[in-house]
């Protein structure tokens, strides 16, 4: 671990100084690096302050200081949106957008200052590895809790998953006609849902129900496209199997369709084995179980 410590730090430092983020005036434009990202995280549509916190992981007060940086500027105007007066919303002035977009134009000209120097094979290989750095930074980000089934984020994913199925089960999806898990079987002591964020924005879910004898049923596995390949699903299900052994399952079970093939694969190398049917859900092919 102390070798791998010092390289993280050591790659740190070589981002650190190579994009100018020790610079007191980032792209020389008279503002820190972080009153630029906040600027140009705004958008062209305006952003609400509390997500504009959550996506870049900064604390309410220095995000403040921020924007009253940026509205002394006259770049940015902060102002109770217009449906909801409680939420706060942070849009660009005429000169903002302007700056946003010199911005844009300067960001280009250093991301091609460090490519420039660069062979094409080794262009290709550090942009190559910069995707991976990034796609593994993102998936250290996410977060899996414990979620009340009757909540938004608990419904976002529950209708994300159902749609998806639709679109891929040759016969569609119909919640109605599948074996049920409803909100009451999935709290406690009946069952649990689990929900992965990230950036504060739920990406998947995963959910328990407990039987007798020792066993439960794994259900609504789901992961957004957009962080597939992150190893998300991989993460929900892990946490499901440490949730499921902590309260004294010995046997997870669980069941799935045939256009599911990435999802049989996950199962196949986590572990688990086919059996024969224990359940008539009418949309499933393969039925699962594993021991802990």
């Amino acid at each position: 671990m102390g070798d791998d410590v010092a390289r993280v730090r050591s790659f740190n430092r070589a981002v650190s100084e190579r994009v100018g983020a020790l610079q007191q005036e980032y792209l020389a434009r008279k503002r820190s690096l972080g009153a630029s990202r906040v600027l140009w995280e705004i958008g062209v549509d305006g952003t609400e302050v509390r997500a504009l916190r959550h996506r870049l992981g900064l604390d309410s007060g220095y995000l403040s200081r921020l924007l009253r940086g940026l509205e002394r500027e006259q770049l940015v105007v902060v102002e109770a949106d217009r449906a909801d007066s409680r939420i706060r919303v942070a849009r660009l002035t005429e000169t903002g957008s302007a700056e946003r977009a010199l911005l844009d134009r300067r960001s280009d000209e250093l991301a091609e200052s460090v490519l420039a120097p660069l062979r094409e094979t080794q262009r290709s290989r550090l942009v190559e590895a910069m995707g991976v750095v990034e796609r593994l930074l993102t998936a250290g980000l996410v977060d899996v809790t414990i979620e009340n089934p009757a909540s938004a984020a608990a419904a976002f994913c529950f209708r994300s998953y159902f749609a998806e199925l639709d679109t891929r089960f040759e016969t569609g999806f119909d919640p109605t006609l599948s074996n049920p898990a409803d909100v009451a079987e999935l709290v406690e002591p009946r069952g649990v849902l689990l929900v992965a964020w990230l950036r504060h924005e739920p990406v998947g879910c995963g959910a328990l129900k407990f039987g007798d004898g020792g066993h439960a049923e794994i259900k609504r596995m789901w992961v957004t496209r957009s962080v597939r390949g992150l190893g998300v699903g991989r993460r929900l299900l892990s946490e499901l199997e440490r949730t499921a052994s902590r309260r004294g399952v010995a046997t997870l079970r669980l069941e799935t369709n045939r256009a599911l093939g990435e999802a049989i694969g996950l199962y196949r190398s986590a572990g688990y084995t086919e059996r024969e049917a224990f359940n008539d859900e009418r949309y499933a092919h393969h039925w699962f179980e594993k021991h802990l």
